[in-house]
């Protein structure tokens, strides 16, 4: 008999199941640079936070010293985590993932101002995906902002948008920032009617905010909405077997995989009608379970599927409840 430890082969497996299932300790470290002067930030707050079903859990915070360096020495559990660094009321976030090192890690912040000039809208676009009893709208709204400054105005909202009153106050916002996750947000009543706002920074790089809502179907549909947004390109996708007819559109082309139609909106109030049924939602995505477990992706910017053919631009419609991607490719 082979002399060893004196633990049987299925002992030593399951010691080692339990160890893989063990908190892991390891040093998280790094520095904060404030993007908006190239320097070390210093006193920025730097959490390690734990994603999890029943939300994030902050597991440690720490305060950068006055190079801007940042160490962590917590007990976590194994999986997925975030570094979050809160810089003039803004929480910046870095992904840490399964087999990332855990020491040199760089989180960039930036100087916040509530001046609305330094994020534009480049393009707007509005799905319509008419059924038999009711209209999906699918909005996707980009904004790019300043690559050294980020726009954050608590009080008036980063984002405003019209809201028809069919809708009756029931929209989904999710929003994808530069190398975030897709996150929701609640959507706020202001003063003017049916304009709503939403309160999330528009850090630099490219930020998506995605509008799902459903109005009812009636004979015949019209659908009326209004452009808050004076710059940027704002079009109305139908797909194939749906057309919008009205003098505040113009067709501009059709895709041709999908034989989705693109109409460009001519005025910031447009009236449409719209004729037929149709949908440009993937049926494997309509017909996927979501089995609660939660996820953590790195979000990069810029990853949408291209319509090359129709006016140099680009989208793809995973419908409602989903993500909407749009991004345009100039020839």
């Amino acid at each position: 008999m082979r002399k060893g430890d004196g633990m049987s082969a299925g002992a030593r497996a399951l010691v080692f199941s339990m160890a893989l299932l063990a908190p892991c300790f390891a040093a998280v470290e790094g520095v904060v640079v404030n993007g908006t002067t190239g320097e070390p930030q210093p006193n920025a707050i730097v959490s390690l936070v734990q994603p999890g079903q029943g939300g994030m859990q902050t597991l440690a915070s720490v305060r950068t010293d006055a190079q801007g360096k940042f160490h962590i020495d917590k007990e976590a559990p194994p999986g997925p985590q975030l570094i979050q660094a809160l810089y003039q009321g803004v929480i910046y976030t870095k992904p840490v993932l399964p087999g990332m090192p855990a020491g040199g890690l760089r989180v960039d912040v930036f100087d916040a101002t509530s001046k609305s000039s330094v994020a534009k809208v480049s393009q707007h676009f509005i799905v319509l995906q008419p059924g038999a009893s009711e209209m999906t709208v699918s909005e996707g709204i980009l904004f790019q902002g300043d690559p050294k400054l980020t726009f954050s105005d608590p009080t008036n909202g980063s984002f405003r948008f019209y809201l028809p009153p069919e809708a009756k106050g029931q929209v989904q916002v999710t929003i994808n920032a530069p190398g975030g996750m897709p996150i929701q947000r609640p959507a706020d009543k202001t003063k003017q009617e049916n304009v709503y706002k939403v309160d999330y920074p528009i850090k630099p790089g490219e930020t998506r905010f995605d509008l799902n809502y459903t109005v009812p179907v009636a004979s015949p549909l019209v659908f009326a909405s209004k452009i808050l947004h004076s710059e940027g390109a704002s079009d109305l996708v139908a797909p194939q077997g749906v057309t919008l007819k009205g003098d505040d559109i113009e067709l501009a082309g059709q895709e041709p995989t999908t034989q989705a139609s693109i109409y460009r909106i001519k005025n910031t109030s447009f009236k449409v009608e719209v004729e037929g049924t149709g949908s440009l939602t993937p049926a494997a995505e309509a017909s996927g379970e979501d089995n609660g477990a939660p996820t953590l992706k790195e979000v990069k910017p810029r990853i949408y599927d291209r319509l090359y053919w129709v006016l140099g631009m680009a989208f793809a419609v995973l419908g409602l409840g989903s993500v909407l991607l749009y991004r345009t490719a100039r020839s």
